[in-house]
């Protein structure tokens, strides 16, 4: 009596299990050299599955002193080729060419393995996968209770645990003993084994030194060198499925979300429990007889089984998304939208029409907008998202509305100014606390309050930045620039300049107030400019250079030097804060000149 055995029985420890229950008593067990092969190449590059596999064959073998089995390892070891493409079932057709020449039964738990032999003729027996926990010790599972979120084992470490509710953590040790590496690695084998079998477990990563596996409730994450500098293993669990009616939401919002397809963001920092209540979002949507889908990576969300789980196809949530466009759901919900591709996927099936509900990690409410910006059209923001819910500590602090308007900007006062501006508003109040819009080629975040002059510098400082840059597009020589108020600016260029910037019937200078939104008195450089704004610097010669310290804050910086309001030269200043000109040139000549008449170099 023969019993071959394939490489998923050996992963799912299967075959170990029947030994030991003496169902495999008399029989000779065949372990194809194919297989060992498989596994020494996924062990080779790291992956756990590998390395839980050839424990396993360990573990059969010490069996034999102890039962009535024999094991043997037959047939030839596949070459480059055929492990390259295991994948794609080279390995698979060889365990069964193995088989119907050894006449052996053969078990697996991969049903498309069990099928072909089956069509072949060859006897076959497939272990299905099953639905509860194997018995025996809980392992891993036995370090929870009922406030543990998660369970943290190091090698070299005592075990610990996250215990309480976000916001109220507290992080606990729970066993007074040192971990150490064949321990966790004992573990891990059990993670990968139990995964195997059970019906509710995926592995969702196996790459060289990190395994993800969901399994049942648990996320489980094996980490071990090259990897991490130690082995270790985090499992989180969900302390308590919430109910969408404990975050006591106004009914208004509640149907702002059932209501009508919308683009909502969930946010908040690590831990703050989104996720708590993007679960709570999707049942209270399914209940409302929406179709719901989700779209995760890995599969983390504990839904009910009318809530099927996506995650990603051949590697790409985009092709994710085009399968979810066939199915038409009503709602997806997005976990996490945090790269940039995931951002894009996010906008594309929220413009195709679907419901999205997408979480993403953000310190403040605005700053899930934010991210938004540059990842999407400015002016499809509003399409895209239209409410953030922001959460803090298990609760929801910040709901905000947004809107897409044409007015002029606060701060601002001419109706010239006008301009396209997204408005992000209090959802209960209604009062608008940002505006977005652009500014030249800056998007402005500005919160919407009273500001003193003082709180206005930075902004002022940006603008000037930005009209300094748009000005020297039609003048040559320096361009300065003070920000008089929020609708208002003194443009400063040399004064044969001052034509060339007005334009014919001061037609260009209209233009360009036109683009950046501000009123501009041009002036020429000189008495106008103020003289409390230029620093007077220290010049000295050396060799054939004139050098000029300017000072370090100003190292990389373009500056322009003057004399007596006279415009000398525009330079880049040094690493060390200086600047260095060659005598024999124009600008040396004209700065050595200025010294020899007494006056003074001043840098503005």
């Amino acid at each position: 009596m023969k019993v071959l055995t394939d490489t998923s029985v050996i992963i799912d420890g299967r075959i170990t299990s029947m030994v030991k229950e003496g169902e495999l008593d008399g029989f000779e067990i065949i372990i194809p050299e194919a297989v060992i092969a498989e596994l020494e190449a996924q062990a080779n590059k790291g992956k756990e599955t590998g390395m839980s596999g050839l424990e396993e064959i360990g573990s059969l073998r010490k069996l034999i002193d102890t039962h009535d089995i024999s094991m043997v390892f037959k047939g030839n070891r596949p070459d480059r080729f055929q492990v390259k493409y295991a994948e794609e079932g080279e390995i698979d057709a060889m365990v069964r060419d193995l088989a119907e020449e050894e006449s052996a039964l053969l078990m697996t738990s991969d049903m498309v393995q069990a099928k072909i032999a089956k069509a072949k003729g060859i006897r076959v027996k497939y272990l299905k996968p099953e639905i509860e926990d194997i018995e025996g010790k809980r392992w891993i599972r036995d370090y929870f209770d009922e406030e543990t979120m998660s369970v943290h084992l190091r090698v070299g470490t005592r075990p610990k645990a996250k215990k309480g509710t976000p916001g109220n953590m507290r992080i606990e040790t729970i066993e007074d003993r040192i971990m150490d590496e064949p321990e966790l690695r004992q573990i891990a084998h059990e993670i990968i084994e139990r995964t195997k079998r059970s019906a509710k477990g995926f592995i969702e990563m196996d790459k060289s030194g990190a395994t993800i596996v969901q399994l049942g409730d648990m996320r489980i994450v094996i980490s071990r060198p090259p990897f991490s500098d130690g082995f270790e293993i985090t499992a989180v669990k969900p302390v308590a499925r919430v109910d969408l009616d404990e975050y006591r939401l106004s009914e208004e919002l509640k149907e702002r979300i059932a209501g009508k397809r919308r683009g909502v963001m969930l946010a908040g920092a690590p831990g703050a429990g989104k996720s708590t209540l993007a679960q709570a979002v999707a049942i209270y949507l399914m209940k409302k007889d929406f179709v719901v889908k989700t779209m995760e990576k890995p599969r983390d969300l504990q839904v009910p089984d009318d809530i099927t789980q996506y995650t990603d196809l051949g590697g790409s949530l985009e092709n994710t998304s085009d399968v979810l466009l066939l199915v038409r759901p009503d709602y997806t919900i997005f976990d996490e939208v945090r790269k940039t591709p995931d951002f894009k996927v996010f906008a594309d099936m929220r413009l195709a029409g679907v419901g999205m509900v997408g979480v993403t990690h953000a310190n403040r409410a605005i700053d899930a907008l934010q991210r938004l910006i540059g990842r999407v059209e400015l002016g499809m923001v509003p399409q895209v998202v239209d409410t953030i819910i922001f959460v803090e500590a298990g609760e929801i602090t910040k709901v905000y509305d947004i809107k897409f308007t044409v007015k002029v900007p606060s701060g601002m006062v001419q109706e010239d100014l006008a301009r396209p501006v997204i408005e992000v508003c209090d959802f209960e109040t209604g009062t608008p606390e940002y505006e977005i819009y652009t500014y030249g080629e800056q998007v402005v975040v500005m919160p919407v309050e009273e500001t003193s002059s003082e709180e206005m510098d930075p902004i002022w400082e940006l603008a000037s930045y930005q009209i300094q840059r748009y000005i020297s597009q039609y003048v040559n020589g320096p361009v300065d620039c003070d920000v008089n108020s929020s609708d208002s600016v003194t443009v400063y260029v040399m004064d044969n300049q001052i034509p060339a910037l007005l334009g014919k019937g001061g037609q260009r200078i209209a233009h360009i107030e036109q683009d950046l939104g501000v009123k501009i008195d041009v002036k020429a450089y000189g008495g106008e400019k103020k003289s409390q704004e230029m620093k007077t610097v220290n010049v000295y010669m050396e060799s054939d250079q004139v050098v000029v310290d300017v000072g370090s804050r100003f190292s990389k910086e373009t500056v322009d030097l003057y004399a007596d309001g006279e415009h000398l030269t525009t330079a880049t200043v040094g690493r060390d804060g200086t600047i260095k000109i060659r005598k024999n040139t124009h600008s040396g000549k004209n700065i050595i000149r200025a010294l020899n008449e007494g006056k003074k170099v001043k840098v503005g």
